[in-house]
This record gives C-alpha cells, sequence and structure tokens, in this order.
C-alpha cells in the first residue's frame, strides 16, 4: 500500500496538482522500506503523470481560441519556439520543478511519438529520483545505509 500511496502522489505531482513526491519518498527511504521499489513507483508514477500532461498538450490546437484557454496565440507560438531550440531532447528537463510540467505539456503540442516522449521523461525523472534518494542516504549516514543496503529488492 505503501508503494501506491507514493505512485499517486508522483503521478499528482506530475500534473497540476499540489503534490510533493520527494518528500515522501525521502520519509519512506529514511524508515526502511524498499529502495528499488520505492524509486520504481515515484519513477512510474511521475512518468504517467507527464503522459497526461502530454494528453492534454495533444488537445491544445481544439480549444486555443476558446475565451477561456490560459494562453495568448503569441504565448503558445513562443513556447513552441522555446521547445524546438532543443526539440524532443528537452523532455530530459521534465523533471525540473519549476517549468518541467509545461516541457511535458508541450512536448504533447509538438506531438513528440509517445515512445520518443515516455523514454525521455522516464530518464529523467528517474534520475531526479535517484538523486533526492541519494542524497537522503547520504544524510542519514551508514546507519541507514547498512539497513537499506538489505532491503534493496524487499518490500
Amino acid at each position: 500500500m505503501v508503494y501506491l500511496t507514493l505512485f499517486a502522489t508522483a503521478f499528482a505531482a506530475a500534473t497540476l496538482l499540489p503534490a510533493y513526491s520527494e518528500i515522501l519518498l525521502g520519509t519512506l527511504l529514511a524508515q526502511g522500506y524498499g529502495p528499488f521499489w520505492l524509486w520504481f513507483a515515484a519513477t512510474t508514477g511521475n512518468t504517467l503523470g507527464s503522459v497526461v500532461n502530454g494528453i492534454i498538450g495533444r488537445q491544445v490546437d481544439r480549444f486555443k481560441h476558446k475565451r477561456w484557454f490560459p494562453m495568448t496565440e503569441v504565448q503558445l507560438h513562443n513556447a513552441r519556439n522555446r521547445f524546438n531550440r532543443f526539440g524532443q531532447w528537452s523532455l530530459l528537463m521534465g523533471w525540473l520543478p519549476i517549468g518541467g510540467d509545461a516541457l511535458t505539456l508541450v512536448g504533447g503540442i509538438m506531438r513528440v511519438p509517445w515512445l520518443n516522449f515516455v523514454i525521455l521523461v522516464g530518464i529523467g525523472k528517474g534520475l531526479r529520483y535517484a538523486i533526492v534518494m541519494w542524497l537522503v542516504l547520504s544524510a542519514y549516514g551508514p546507519e541507514i545505509e547498512s539497513l537499506v543496503s538489505g532491503l534493496v529488492l524487499s518490500g
């Protein structure tokens, strides 16, 4: 159940919902839950949440002329131009706390092929969670590292 909660929190964190999966991940890691499964649940949930952003992005052209649409045509054009500077490789930065969700939304707008989208976003998100876990383990020192090393694939 703990891993499902982390998955759901990470999923929500990748959307526009306010959620902080890194805090939950660090807490669960410090409590001795299996690092691999924590990383897997967080990375998978966050990547799939970004896929939701991509799906929404693919619908932008249907709604861009509506009065309630939050972006002007100029803002949309500028977002596309910024994304095109690095192309689909920009999705590796989808993990960024500020602007990362927007990158995945623009990735959808630009219709990056789904396989490329998921792989690139997943790599970025997976690396972020690995770094968060390393920081938590470093902060707790050798006593938690010895505990966790025996739990890598347990859970």
